[in-house]
């Protein structure tokens, strides 16, 4: 017996707090029955629906991409803009990506079904690491590199530390590359812009263990084997 959200999002329904509020608003049904918050089913006997559709429990598929730019990382745009989706030719299982990379930034996303995975991807509190380059304008400081490393304010709160390494400077600009676990919406950019150093070209190198690596920017492959082990250990064997 699992409950009923974990679930939901194994199904890759929606995340588990999406769930629980799908379950609270009255939407999901067990067995004919309105579902309530906190019930167990058993997904090999019971029969669940969300506003009345069936919902069968899909084999999992992991993708990585290499975003490239211009690219909108959703499942869909009302501006009919291109989305991370229409990158995936040959794929026929419906997955989403897992966070967000702006339309400008390039590098590594992974898109799955697997709704448990993704939430833990991308909660903070799971502290699973997302790696960047970042080309910014200036000659960034090894004190500036600390300081970010050690948290700056944000209008939205102060960042976790981080880990920040100058790699190349230049007499107008710096390569640097940030590791952090938080998912805030464009944070890489607004630490940066904070510390008086604009990002110019932004690419993110890894999630968790999830590269890109040898994929050129609209290119996709299957996680292999190994790489879903490594994965589930970094994120459903970590539960805090």
């Amino acid at each position: 017996m699992i409950r009923l959200q974990k679930f939901l999002a194994e199904c890759g329904v929606a995340s588990r707090r999406e769930a629980e509020t799908y379950i609270a608003e009255g939407r999901v049904q067990v067995n004919g029955e309105v579902a309530t918050i906190g019930a167990k089913i058993d997904p090999d006997a019971d029969a669940v629906a969300l506003d009345g559709a069936g919902i069968i429990r899909d084999q999992k598929v992991y993708v990585v991409l290499h975003k490239p730019k211009g690219v909108i990382t959703s499942a869909k745009d009302t501006h009919e803009r291109r989305t991370v989706l229409d990158c995936l030719d040959g794929v026929t299982a419906r997955v989403f990506p897992v966070g967000r990379l702006d339309m400008d930034v390039t590098g590594a996303l992974l898109l799955t079904n697997d709704g448990e995975i993704a939430h833990r991807l991308a909660h903070p509190k799971f502290q699973v690491d997302k790696i960047y380059v970042a080309w910014v304008d200036g000659r960034m400081t090894a004190a500036t590199a600390r300081s970010l490393s050690e948290g700056i304010e944000l209008e939205d709160g102060p960042t976790a530390p981080a880990k920040v390494t100058i790699l190349k400077t230049t007499n107008d600009s710096s390569r640097v590359r940030l590791v952090i676990h938080e998912g805030r919406k464009r944070l890489v950019k607004r630490m940066c812009a904070a510390v008086g150093h604009p990002v110019r070209d932004l690419r993110r190198l890894a999630m968790g263990s999830i590269r890109a690596d040898g994929l050129i920017p609209g290119e996709w492959r299957y996680l292999s084997d190994e790489e879903i082990a490594t994965l589930k250990r970094e994120t459903i064997s970590q539960d805090p």
